[in-house]
């Protein structure tokens, strides 16, 4: 389960407008939340790893005046206490922030001097040889390292200064100690002071709450990990951190109100959990890393198992399908599948990630038609460039193992930050130790940094969302005048150089998601998906497709809870950080391609229709990306007589009711056909005796006793003279309606059969699936002869592991589809007799399996309650939904997919929007069989009892 992707986002793209920018519900970009402090001091000032621990109310004496003026001169703030160092935050915001590395003090010992004309000797002095000053006047800017040696003096208002001293001269000691050392030393304080501190329970909003969990975890933000307390009640989770650096002492979230709970990978460790409590938000309201997976598991099944958590069910299952119908935009759904691979906006290591769309930088006017616009989605940035590329070709054939083409990653917090210094500079000294990049490094020019991705030896970075929102476009903007300083040619780094053909970074932005969501990226975006995403993220595949990383950026490639060493562990994980992580991988097999949108389609009925300037059938809808597209509607005829044919099926879904209902069989009605003059139903059943009704005269014309044991299906041929009709005596009838008998039996197979399929075309083939595990194909003529002989000849025998219960062709009879007793799923070639993929899709019987109306799907159902549907190019399964009932038949028609179950009912799913419409229920016996005739828009369903329900539209 993923978060709720799908934002609507007000864009009017085809106006080149934003309205309600304002009102846009993303909690996306994460320097939103250190903005929103209030406190100047951040965990972005100290070191990678360090913890704060407590701070001090204190009064910064000045050493270079007389005792009687100190009191006027000093200055009041917090002193805060963190494992590498003391940091002094001032009231004053004029005045900088001066951070005491541990590493640069002398010593820090109680002052015994009278400091003030009171005399006091509540104290400390910090002997030191270098400070750092941090955000001088409040102003965002490079550190200030100060290497001259001098004293301060602090004066603590609330405590006594061995309070202070007890800690801050243990952890003086510490930094003086060899690194393996130190880190055991801090360990220890941190474990010691961390079991000191219970969960404050006077911060349970209700004194009735029940506690279910206890336990410790630390929470994940860019560049930062707070560690806390973790406690979950039976109405809410709480946070308590082990310092003051929240904006709450204690962070609530009531269970009613959380949305999704997602597992995540931290550091290539399965120990993160991110909680969602917006349907709304690309980004989460709390992103945790407990100790073990053992312990993030126990959290996320207690959460789970919370009477009053109520995850939203936002069908992301079905996330492939619906972008291949289009329902879902080509954005959203990259935002989805970072998502499941673990990317997430709380962690720069594993940042979502989007690729270069296009290549055109240089031209006044931008032709999204044009293909030469985009750059090409089927290989990775490295190997865009062929001279390039070769380079790195050349280099990994003299390498020694473990080889990799490029030493770079297309994301890491580098490259992330690269793109957003503008937005979160605070995050950008913190990685680059207090400064900002050389000049001539920094993002300045769009062309210019695709120059270089193409270009330069290290450089294969790709994209972020950020790009793709216009909402989002200040990033390129430098609105706090931040000094970037000069580049060597003289220029000020400044706003973003944008291409000519951006009027500005909204427009620039907005086009950009424009050529996002072309025809032309919905046509290969597929390709870039393998890259990251899939089959050809690693191994054999990816080494044919040049996209081939540095190991330790592959899940796997090390277990950091098993290196006991801590130098070792701290330089692995420092490692990941820095040369990124390849996503989670979801797909291993190539990913279905988009269906390609259809041209509107307008029948000779809707012609009539406009001409007399009555209301067509074609309408304009706006998309969930915010594009208008014109929405095609399927007409069910062209016969203008019949009630459906200036509607849409859906409106003749809508308007379904059972009509009238018969009961002709003892036993379950196994399969119908209605004739071509749709005058005539026939049945066959469990009871052995085939049925043939008329529908306007409402009664029975025949029954006929095949044989003695039950029929399983039927095919009625074209002219209504013959019905073929297979049964569990393991062969095929022959029924003459005219002679009112049998007047032919083919033995097929060695047990019973359990369905055939029969196309009326030219090369007329006959397949028959059986319990002795085969399937056999016939070679068989459109006609019946003289003898009242069937005219077959089996060309193909399809051998299964177990029984086969369903079957079905493709219209060009060259595909056929299996479905057998132990769940399995089998594509056929029938020309070659060779299964293209083979799939455990079921657990138990596969009751039906049918391919969609233009061949591209296949839609299986069985008795585990499971409908799926799967791409047939690709063998993915784009479809999956559990409806808790056995499913026991299927009839697709047009984009509308008829599932009839256990209970009686038969839902109706719109498998463009890939939701359920309706839901037809006449009777509780069991659907057993399915038939449905467009033409005349009849529905009619056979049940276990014997009983046939006929729908029409009201």
């Amino acid at each position: 389960m993923g978060a709720a992707l799908a934002l609507q986002s007000n864009l009017e793209y085809g106006s080149h407008s934003i309205s309600n920018v304002s009102e846009v519900r993303l909690k996306m970009a994460f320097v939103q939340e250190f903005k929103d402090h209030r406190d100047r001091f951040s965990l972005l000032m100290l070191d990678p790893g360090e913890i704060y621990f407590e701070d001090f109310s204190v009064n910064l004496i000045p050493t270079d005046v007389s005792p009687t003026e100190t009191e006027e001169r000093k200055s009041r703030g917090r002193l805060k206490v963190c494992s590498k160092s003391l940091v002094f935050d001032p009231q004053d915001t004029s005045q900088p922030l001066i951070k005491f590395p541990f590493q640069r003090c002398d010593k820090i010992i109680e002052h015994e001097q009278a400091l003030i004309a009171r005399q006091t000797t509540n104290a400390i002095a910090i002997h030191c040889k270098q400070i750092v000053e941090m955000k001088a006047d409040n102003m965002i800017s490079p550190f200030k390292f100060k290497q001259n040696r001098t004293n301060f003096i602090f004066e603590l208002n609330y405590c006594k200064s061995e309070d202070f001293l007890a800690t801050a001269c243990q952890l003086l000691r510490a930094s003086t100690l060899p690194t393996l050392d130190h880190d055991s030393m801090i360990a220890a304080i941190v474990f010691s002071r961390q079991n000191r501190v219970p969960f404050d329970t006077s911060r349970l909003d209700n004194l009735f709450e029940k506690i279910v969990l206890e336990t410790t975890a630390e929470r994940i933000m860019p560049l930062v990990v707070n560690p806390g307390r973790i406690l979950l009640t039976s109405d809410r989770l709480y946070f308590q951190p082990f310092n003051n650096v929240e904006n709450v002492p204690v962070m609530k979230f009531k269970l009613t109100d959380i949305k999704f709970i997602l597992k995540r990978r931290f550091l290539q460790q399965h120990v993160g959990i991110e909680i969602y409590c917006s349907e709304a938000s690309h980004r989460s309201d709390l992103y945790l890393a407990l100790a073990s997976e053992e312990e993030r598991d126990k959290l996320y099944d207690d959460l789970i198992s919370q009477e009053s958590v109520k995850v939203v069910d936002t069908g992301q299952e079905n996330m492939t399908y619906r972008w291949q119908t289009g329902q879902v935009s080509n954005f959203d759904y990259l935002m989805f599948l970072n998502s499941e691979a673990d990317r997430s906006f709380n962690d720069l290591t594993q940042y979502p990630v989007m690729p270069w769309i296009l290549a055109d930088y240089c031209s006044t006017n931008l032709d999204l038609e044009e293909p030469l616009t985009y750059r090409d989605l089927s290989k990775p940035i490295g190997a865009l460039s062929p001279e390039r590329l070769q380079r790195f070709k050349d280099r990994y054939k003299e390498m020694p193992a473990p080889k990799f083409l490029y030493g770079s990653h297309y994301s890491t917090p580098g490259f992330v930050l690269y793109y957003l210094l503008r937005k979160a500079p605070e995050h950008a000294l913190c990685l680059q130790n207090g400064k900002f990049d050389q000049p001539d490094r920094l993002f300045r020019s769009v062309k210019e940094t695709w120059d270089n991705v193409l270009d330069l030896p290290s450089d294969v970075k790709e994209l972020i969302p950020e790009f793709y929102m216009p909402e989002m476009a200040d990033f390129l903007e430098n609105r706090d005048n931040l000094q970037l300083g000069t580049r060597q040619d003289g220029s000020k780094v400044n706003d973003v150089d944008l291409p000519l053909w951006a009027e500005d970074t909204v427009d620039f932005c907005r086009k950009l998601r424009q050529a996002m969501e072309s025809e032309h990226v919905s046509r290969n975006l597929h390709h870039w998906i393998d890259l990251i995403f899939g089959y050809k993220q690693k191994g054999e595949e990816a080494e044919k497709a040049d996209n081939v990383f540095y190991y330790l950026t592959y899940e796997g490639a090390i277990d950091l809870k098993n290196i006991s060493n801590p130098e070792e562990r701290a330089s692995f994980r420092a490692q990941i950080m820095e040369f990124g992580q390849i996503p989670k991988q979801i797909f291993q097999k190539p990913h279905p391609v988009r269906f390609e949108k259809p041209e509107p389609e307008q029948t000779a009925t809707e012609s009539i229709s406009n001409s007399e300037n009555t209301t067509t059938e074609n309408g304009i809808y706006e998309t969930s990306n915010g594009f208008v597209e014109e929405k095609t509607c399927h007409v069910i005829s062209d016969d203008s007589q019949t009630p459906s044919s200036k509607q849409s099926f859906r409106e003749v879904i809508d308007r379904l009711a059972a009509q009238h209902s018969y009961k002709l069989h003892k036993d379950a009605v196994t399969a119908l056909r209605i004739s071509t003059d749709q005058k005539i139903i026939y049945s066959v059943s469990k009871d052995a005796h085939l049925k043939l009704y008329s529908i306007e005269d409402k009664h029975q014309l025949r029954s006929i006793n095949i044989c003695n044991m039950p029929l399983s299906s039927l095919a009625a041929m074209p002219d209504g003279n013959f019905v073929l009709v297979a049964s569990w005596d393991n062969s095929l009838h022959l029924y003459s309606v005219d002679f009112g008998r049998v007047v032919d039996t083919i033995p097929a197979h060695d047990d019973a059969i359990a369905q055939l399929c029969w196309h009326n075309t030219e090369a007329a083939l006959l397949a028959t699936a059986s319990w002795d595990s085969s399937v056999k194909v016939w070679s068989c003529s459109r006609t019946i002869d003289d003898r009242k002989k069937v005219d077959a000849c089996c060309i193909a025998e399809l051998e299964h592991e177990t029984g086969v219960t369903c079957l079905d062709l493709t219209s060009d009879q060259a595909s056929l589809v299996s479905g057998t007793k132990d769940g399995s799923v089998y594509f056929w070639d029938i020309q070659s007799q060779t299964v293209h993929r083979h799939s455990h899709s079921h657990v138990g019987n596969v009751n039906t399996v049918k391919f969609s109306p233009d061949d591209k799907l296949v839609a299986s159902a069985g008795e585990d309650g499971y409908l799926r549907v799967v791409d047939i190019l690709t063998g993915t399964e784009v479809f999956a939904k559990n409806t808790s009932q056995p499913l026991r038949c299927l009839a697709w028609v047009n984009d509308f997919l008829f599932v009839g179950d256990a209970r009686g009912v038969v839902s109706v799913w719109d498998m463009v929007k890939v939701e359920p419409i309706a839901s037809l229920q006449d009777h509780d016996n069991a659907v057993c069989s399915l038939e449905i005739c467009q033409t005349s828009a009849t529905v009619v369903c056979g049940h276990d009892d014997g009983k046939t329900v006929i729908w029409k539209p009201r």
